[in-house]
């Protein structure tokens, strides 16, 4: 990777400048030199990373595959950019899948073609060719990631996405001595392609994966794995801010430091107003930055940093095992280039809840709130334009003649959004929009409410058979939206972590059961919500969103869960342009990528 951070170069250089001249400049002048000095900060700098997507040798568990990973590692290189800044990422294809990749939680104002899904806003970068990814990030700052959007690539294709504040704008809390990303990901022995392909073509769930990770390495409580173990070393009395990503394909989950409690103070790159906890939880596609405070002194042991599955799955559907890393403090009676880790110390393990523990989780979720400050405001749409409902969960497609499949009662595994399972199609929905070449590609009719309501989470019902589509929802440029979305109890109930691209929105209420449309909006909150780009419907419940429309292009929504939107659990709303130039889709870059 040269990740070019032309902006602190060219704004060490001026600084430099300005003081030695500063002494010798009238001051009209000098007043000059700064407010140049405000214009660059104002406009932001370009930063240029080049990506190579390329297969790499990695051992973990004692088994070593070839896989697929950016610059040879994984995770992938961290991005680094501050707010105002834009970003150009050239992406080269060098081996034989296509590969695309996403931005995720970037808004994307204006310059869908960057998003990244494949088949959605762009066809795939094929083999031997490159791609440039050009956005700014506006009016965003804090942690996101960026991944593989296409088949399962993202089991090892994935990084941080660090976006920090403006020069000169601090956060709204002390800032921390060091910034550490933590990731969670996931470790197939076996090929993930072969995994998917393998649960395509028998209908049934796929493989769980062979272990968890953290930053890539699978830690001391699985086999052969104590020297993969992440390592943090902190300094007594010290506050350390983990930037906490869940990079993991198919699990929720847990996350604890033994002896430390973590403060909560930022979700999906939004601040919140700081809460202290034992435990979180985060889903896949979902970001968290917590403070940790270094104990004031030696403790003389070191502790487990762990993280477990929330799962209401039947069992066997998801891995259920635990990935630790190590906490472990610098000795003042130790000389710094000492061996860091001493094995005679005591090791603490953190309690965490049960796997299935939905009771904790609403619990954490409840805690989660806006600033909503001057600074920081929370513009909650007060009124809406259009109000949707979307049922979200499992489903069945008949068995295909002449084949055996492993979903329930002979048939494949699926899952739906409304009753419709998402086609992906051959030729990329943006590009068949701007062009006006829709016909046979997509249809603008995806229906707003279940064509046939029933009993969301009592008895399912007899018929679990879901339609398949490849259905946009329409909406007018600046539209307020309120979606409602629910589990069903079809196949068991399930959390789905649903992620919304090109949006932020506020999660204005979530709840247990049907969602009442006459009782339970009393009870939203309009005032301070959590704002984010991914959201976990509950088990067995509902959430309400609302956001306003105000991003012209095709914005994929899908659950976070990899192997239910293989299953169709996704779709697609298209947004219109507005009337005015700065609220119109620009025009594609000459070298997107055909299919």
């Amino acid at each position: 990777m040269t990740g070019i951070d032309c902006g602190c170069l060219r704004m060490a250089t001026q600084i430099k400048m300005a003081m030695a001249i500063s002494s010798a400049l009238p001051s009209p002048l000098l007043l000059a030199a700064s407010l140049m000095l405000l214009i660059v900060q104002a406009q932001g700098f370009t930063r240029h990373y080049e990506f190579n997507v390329q297969m790499a040798n990695a051992t973990r568990l004692c088994n070593t595959k070839s896989m697929v990973t950016v610059n040879g590692q994984c995770p992938g290189p961290e991005l680094v950019a501050r707010e105002g800044d834009r970003v150009v990422i050239r992406v080269t294809n060098n081996v034989a899948h296509n590969i695309s990749l996403h931005w995720h939680g970037v808004r994307q104002v204006r310059t869908g073609w960057a998003d990244g899904p494949a088949y959605i806003t762009q066809c795939p970068i094929q083999t031997g060719q490159s791609y440039v990814y050009n956005f700014t990030v506006d009016g965003q700052r804090g942690t996101l990631w960026w991944h593989a959007h296409i088949s399962w690539l993202r089991a090892t294709v994935y990084g941080a996405l660090v976006i920090l504040p403006k020069l000169g704008v601090p956060y709204p809390f002390p800032a921390p001595h060091k910034e550490v990303p933590v990731i969670f990901g996931e470790w197939w022995n076996a090929d993930t392609e072969e995994v998917v392909n393998q649960a395509v073509q028998t209908g049934g769930g796929p493989n769980v994966s062979d272990a968890f990770t953290i930053n890539g390495l699978p830690g001391p409580l699985y086999n052969c794995s104590a020297r993969d173990t992440f390592k943090l070393k902190v300094k007594p009395g010290k506050t350390y801010m983990l930037r906490l990503i869940n990079a993991a394909l198919n699990e929720e989950l847990f996350f604890a430091v033994a002896n430390h409690t973590l403060t909560v103070v930022e979700v999906d790159a939004v601040y919140v107003k700081p809460f202290t906890v034992d435990t979180l939880v985060i889903s896949p596609g979902q970001t968290t930055n917590v403070l940790l405070t270094a104990k004031p002194y030696y403790p003389g042991a070191n502790f487990y940093m762990s993280a477990a599955p929330y799962s209401t799955a039947r069992p066997g559907t998801f891995g259920n095992t635990t990935v630790a890393g190590i906490l472990e403090y610098e000795n003042p009676a130790m000389s710094p280039s000492a061996a860091s880790f001493v094995k005679g110390l005591p090791l603490f393990k953190p309690t965490l809840p049960q796997l299935n523990d939905t009771d904790f989780v609403t619990n954490f979720t409840d805690k989660l709130r806006s600033l909503a400050t001057a600074e920081y405001p929370a513009a909650v749409p007060q009124s809406v334009d259009k109000r949707f409902f979307f049922t979200v969960g499992l489903g069945t497609l008949p068995c295909p003649a002449n084949m055996t499949c492993q979903g329930p009662n002979n048939t494949q595994m699926a899952a739906s959004v409304n009753n419709v399972s998402f086609v992906l199609p051959a030729r990329a929905l943006l590009q068949s929009h701007f062009t006006g070449l829709s016909s046979g590609v997509y249809a603008p009719d995806f229906p707003v409410a279940p064509l046939s309501p029933f009993n969301y989470t009592g008895t399912p019902p007899n018929n679990t058979n879901v339609k398949t589509g490849t259905k946009l929802l329409v909406l007018q440029y600046n539209t307020s939206v309120e979606l409602v979305m629910q589990d069903t109890s079809i196949l068991g109930i399930e959390s789905h972590p649903l992620h919304l691209h090109g949006f932020n929105f506020f999660v204005i209420g979530q709840g247990f059961g049907n969602y009442d449309a006459v009782n339970d909006p009393a009870k939203f909150n309009l005032v301070d919500p959590v704002e984010r780009n991914t959201v976990g419907v509950p088990a067995g419940g509902w959430v309400a969103i609302r956001f306003l429309a105000d991003n012209p292009g095709v914005w994929f929504m899908h659950c976070h869960l990899e192997a239910h939107t293989t299953w169709g659990l996704r779709m697609a709303w298209l947004v219109l342009d507005g009337s005015q130039p700065n609220q119109k889709l620009l025009p594609p870059p000459s070298d997107l990528p055909k299919c």
